[in-house]
């Protein structure tokens, strides 16, 4: 009997991986786009019995980009328990009486990585139901849970005011972020400008004018400029009247400007009474807080890590771990200790792997597809499991894969996290293949310009393989 072509194909793509040769269509993807095999490592084994399905360079050390959240996200699993939760303490110098503090309110932060308005909005209201509506004093800030040391955020790439590039803070707020708003006005010919979270102590100047165009072009054709010495920004350029609406997110401010301009704002509007200013000071040991507000459990910080790939809340958990272990301050080097601690006491060690600020937003992070695969093999028998398994992304479905898959097969069968950055692509994850076996999957690519389009090309192309496994 006459075999379809396809199914020769298949057999003939299966035989060739299985002597550590890449699938057919992984090399058919690479030569289409003239991308050399040498690229790409990758590593697929099953995570029941441990058989390696599939290895191609798999002991060569390569950038994983934000794949390698998932060495700190798993650690901090293993380290802290998924129902670990960080706290801010909350309190008062000075009289409490009849709702006034005749005296300051201080704030003291131990790095909890999600306090975003609406968490700080919560906290604001526990701070009124303890009995405080209207502060005479100042407000007054302890970060001194992280030392975060010289920190430039323009290091990486340049971009300074983008929140991927956000430092690391034990009294983070909102990442540190403002969405700005653009409106066009048709009428009048100007574009209406507005901020949430709204900071009194950020200046807006706006100079932009309208273009007759379409809704298109980098930022819309927005230039962002920052003054410091003012805490101003400067919108200017065109913008496209086809625009309904567009939103930009960057960072304002210091930390401590930003969390004494959220607090003051939402205060004022939950109808306190507060006129202070803010400093910095670190609390004594032995003081006794008016309350302690409580962050989400880990299990559900580490699903916002992993699955939109939050990078300044990967280099929290970094510092945290920091601090927990070995004792505040943390540190990124702490940090990135204890995680070389937890390698080599679980067999996982390796001298390929290079961590660099946890989160995988650097050029010097380095691990290899083999030494992924065995981690992700690792999790898999953990008692968290479930909880790491469903901090990914899933694949049609949601965080960084949610347009990836979306029509086709793979669609909810693999969960995945990625990683992407200029001349890397990466995946690495777990998928259920058509027969119902489980595998993790590594795949790691480095080469210019290979996260333009090649590199997602080559990875679905891989994981339709493994799915007929």
């Amino acid at each position: 009997m006459r075999l379809p072509a396809i199914l020769l194909l298949l057999i003939a793509s299966t035989a060739q991986a299985a002597d550590g040769e890449l699938p057919f269509g992984v090399r058919n993807a690479l030569q289409i786009r003239n991308v050399p095999a040498e690229s790409l490592s990758v590593f697929v084994t099953d995570v029941d019995s441990g058989e390696t399905l599939l290895e191609w360079r798999g002991n060569e050390p390569r950038n994983p980009a934000s794949t390698i959240k998932l060495l700190t996200t798993l650690v901090a699993l293993d380290v802290l328990g998924p129902a670990y939760r960080w706290r801010t303490d909350v309190f008062i110098a000075g009289e409490l009486k009849n709702g006034r503090l005749d005296g300051d309110l201080i704030l003291k932060g131990y790095g909890d990585p999600y306090l975003v308005t609406e968490r700080v909005w919560q906290l604001l209201r526990d701070i009124r139901h303890a009995g405080v509506t209207e502060i005479t004093g100042d407000l007054l800030l302890d970060d001194s849970w992280f030392d975060v040391g010289e920190y430039d955020p323009a290091a990486f790439d340049r971009q300074p005011l983008r929140a991927y590039n956000v430092a690391p803070n034990a009294l983070l707020m909102n990442f540190k972020v403002v969405r700005y708003w653009f409106e066009p006005d048709q009428a009048s010919g100007a574009v209406a400008v507005r901020m949430d979270p709204m900071l009194d102590n950020v200046r807006v100047e706006n100079q932009l004018g309208l273009a007759n165009s379409s809704c298109h072009g980098y930022q819309r054709g927005i230039t962002v400029t920052t003054n410091k010495a003012v805490d101003e920004v400067t919108f200017s350029g065109r913008f496209p009247n086809g625009c309904k609406q567009y939103a930009m997110d960057r960072t304002a401010l210091s930390h401590n400007q930003f969390v004494y301009g959220l607090f003051e704002s939402l205060w004022r509007e939950s109808g306190g009474s507060f006129d202070g200013d803010w400093r910095n000071i670190v609390v004594a040991e032995d003081a006794e807080p008016l309350l302690s507000f409580d962050s989400l459990p880990l299990a559900e910080m580490i699903a916002r890590i992993n699955k939109h790939s939050n990078n300044v809340m990967a280099r929290q958990l970094l510092y945290t771990l920091g601090a927990e272990v070995n004792g505040a301050p943390g540190t990124e080097d702490g940090g990135k200790a204890v995680i070389s601690k937890w390698l080599e006491d679980n067999g996982l060690a390796s001298t390929e792997i290079a961590l660099a600020n946890g989160a995988g937003l650097s050029r010097d992070t380095r691990t290899t597809a083999r030494d992924m695969a065995k981690m992700l093999r690792f999790a898999w028998r953990k008692p968290y499991m479930p909880e790491y398994l469903a901090s990914l992304s899933l694949s049609g479905l949601d965080g960084t894969l949610r347009h990836r898959f979306t029509n086709n097969e793979l669609a909810g069968k693999a969960h995945l996290k990625t990683g992407s950055m200029d001349h890397v692509t990466a995946i690495a994850g777990y998928l259920q293949s058509r027969t119902g076996r489980r595998f993790a999957v590594v795949a790691i690519q480095n080469f210019e310009n290979i996260h333009r389009g090649p590199g997602e090309e080559v990875q679905e192309a891989l994981l339709r393989w493994l799915y007929e496994q």
